[in-house]
């Protein structure tokens, strides 16, 4: 592998690849617990910056992290992405990993996807922050051959991989899940900081109150 990292700033808008045999597909993964509005304005500009045919939102089952993370059920999570998404025709949300079950690991993920959709061509969104963790994922030579990395700068982190990665700008927003839960455990707004049908959802639920 060689060194290979380019900038994506003001790419032109591409027109919409309407032929459904080739579509391409960019992959925002991570557990939403909850999704708030900086998934959202990530996955909008990549889009817009790279010209893809829609953005899939994917919450995995269970993360592949040595420090595991807990999450709320499933059901709760995949009703506030619709919810926040549902506005957006290009969003949509991708329920592999839900459905499989088990530890959520890309490359199976990868190979689930390209089976059902041989043609399709695949983006896989990730941070800046997890750009040097690469090579300690899953079969990550073999996911490299299924994907397009696109990286989301993020000021003090390295912009180099021994991996291809695509880099977009995106306005910097201090938002994180668990930002928003800590928030909600000490009764305190979230508005503005998430959709207000997922802020609706939470307290109507009584969710990430203890």
């Amino acid at each position: 592998m060689t060194k290979v990292a380019s900038t994506v700033q003001t790419y032109a808008k591409t027109q919409l690849n309407t032929d459904d045999h080739h579509k391409k597909i960019g992959l925002l993964g991570g557990t939403f617990n909850p999704i708030h509005n900086g998934h959202l304005i990530i996955a909008e500009q990549v889009i817009d910056q790279l010209g893809l045919d829609e953005i899939r939102f994917m919450p995995d089952f269970m993360p592949p992290h040595v420090d595991k993370k807990l999450a709320i059920d499933a059901k709760d999570r995949v009703t506030m992405i619709n919810g926040s998404i549902r506005d957006n025709p290009h969003f949509a949300i991708e329920m592999e990993e839900i459905a499989r079950g088990g530890t959520s690991y890309s490359y199976d993920t990868l190979v689930a996807l390209k089976r059902r959709n041989p043609n399709y061509e695949y983006y896989f969104i990730i941070g800046g922050d997890m750009v040097e963790y690469l090579p300690k994922w899953h079969k990550i030579d073999e996911l490299a051959k299924l994907v397009t990395f696109v990286g989301v700068k993020r000021s003090g982190y390295k912009t180099t991989s021994k991996y291809p990665i695509i880099w977009v700008d995106v306005p910097f927003i201090d938002i994180s899940s668990t930002l928003i839960r800590s928030k909600v455990r000490a009764n305190h707004s979230i508005r503005y900081l998430v959709p207000t049908r997922v802020e609706k959802y939470i307290r109507e639920n009584g969710l990430y109150a203890n």
